[in-house]
């Protein structure tokens, strides 16, 4: 396996005094709005400058970086593809240095359908509770390991997935409490299921009236309950998290949804953006048919977006509009802007989700360039910063650092 790990001088006094005191275990983060509370990453860097360390990761993905105190953990689909076997992989790299601590091959397959020319077939992220992490290549299956990479359970039973156009898979599990959360929307029956997090036994599974959708969900607390908020065809939904049963759903969406939503203060906002565009704050105390009523706060009907996620930070809603490096932000509490649209320069497609660490919003693109802006209700760029390959998975911010999962690369940022 070729690997490329790049230090500098004076590195090596540097990473033996870090300590370590945040994590970033899923996607989005802590809370699942994209936000780290603690960490103050580099606003500055290049393909050289500002890289504590860069590793060669082989194969295809596009799933986000999951960090827990000094472990990487990156998905990979390794091989030609082309009908041939794959060998679907999950890496754990050394947080300090980039060397692999390990590496599982979970199975070796044939995918069942073909994927879009920009989306590979590892494109879930994982997630971790500290004690076990989860590798989901969606069809090819769920797989538990322990932090030393020993397999725990695995299910390989779940029926494959049709997506729309054969776009691929893409939507990443959630944890929360002793259940994941796992998605499976696709052409044909569609459903939640709700596994336990030790065993991969179900604990509820609930149909779905929704088409491909490749969102994750959010579990948010309400009035002492815990609900799943999931994005879906033309429908946003919420379910019960003990029982899988159906709270409340709002129409609005558009066709085959990407984004995941975020929430705070009794509010969730969900959005879409292909063929269409909608963005509501929907009220957590609703039930049944919410669409027209007052648990709809407010909602915007253009410049929405379409893969990349909403971001929620400092009481502000930041998003995209479909896939361009068109940015608006408004208030959280009453959708009223504050800035955008407005085109970031060096920005073009748009496929990781926006994050927020520091102070600052980090705005990434497919032709590999981070935009760093102030977290701000007034729109101000602080540096503009390149890896110089393609990026479509969404950085992860911890501590002094950033980690950026490249085409060809996982890149450790830090001063």
């Amino acid at each position: 396996m070729n690997k490329v790990v790049l230090h500098f001088a004076g590195s090596f006094l540097l990473l033996t005094s870090i300590t370590h005191a945040d994590n970033w275990p899923h996607w989005r983060g802590e809370s699942g709005n994209g936000v780290s509370s603690t960490a103050t990453p580099p606003t500055k860097w290049s393909a050289t400058k500002n890289v504590r360390w860069k590793v060669s990761v082989p194969g295809l993905g596009s799933g986000s970086p999951v960090i827990w105190e000094d472990q990487v953990f990156v998905t990979s689909a390794v091989g030609t593809g082309n009908g041939k076997p794959l060998q679907f992989i999950l890496f754990c790299f050394d947080r300090k240095k980039g060397d692999i601590l390990w590496q599982k091959t979970a199975v070796t397959a044939t995918p069942h359908q073909g994927t879009h020319s920009t989306n590979g077939f590892a494109s879930a992220s994982p997630c971790t509770d500290g004690k076990q992490v989860y590798a989901h290549f969606g069809s090819r299956g769920l797989y538990c390991y322990g932090m030393d990479g020993e397999l725990k359970w695995k299910r390989d039973d779940f029926p494959p997935m049709n997506t729309r156009n054969s776009f691929g898979e893409g939507s990443s599990p959630t944890l929360e409490g002793d259940k994941i959360i796992v998605p499976w929307d696709h052409e044909g029956e569609s459903f939640l299921y709700a596994l336990n997090k030790f065993t991969g036994e179900v604990i509820w599974k609930t149909p779905r009236p929704s088409a491909t959708c490749w969102a994750t969900p959010l579990v948010v607390e309400h009035a002492g309950r815990k609900q799943i908020v999931m994005n879906g065809q033309s429908v946003a939904r919420a379910y019960d998290l003990e029982t899988g049963k159906e709270i409340w759903h709002c129409g609005g969406q558009t066709e085959r949804p990407a984004a995941s939503p975020v929430a705070a203060d009794g509010l969730v906002y969900v959005g879409s953006g292909f063929r269409g565009a909608y963005l509501g704050a929907l009220r957590l105390d609703g039930r049944g048919d919410i669409k027209g009523t007052k648990n709809v706060a407010w909602e915007i009907d253009r410049d929405t977006p379409d893969v990349g996620s909403l971001l929620l930070s400092s009481g502000r809603v930041y998003f995209y509009k479909e896939k361009a490096g068109v940015l608006t932000c408004v208030d959280a509490a009453t959708g009223e802007r504050h800035f955008g649209p407005v085109r970031i320069p060096g920005l073009q497609a748009i496929y990781a989700s926006p994050i927020a660490a520091g102070g600052h919003v980090y705005l990434t693109s497919r032709n590999g360039t981070t935009v760093v802006i102030k977290d701000s209700a007034k729109y101000e760029v602080v540096a503009t910063n390149s890896v110089n390959e393609t990026v479509d998975a969404t950085p992860a911010p911890v501590d002094r650092e950033l980690f950026i999962r490249g085409e060809k690369h996982l890149f450790c940022i830090a001063e």
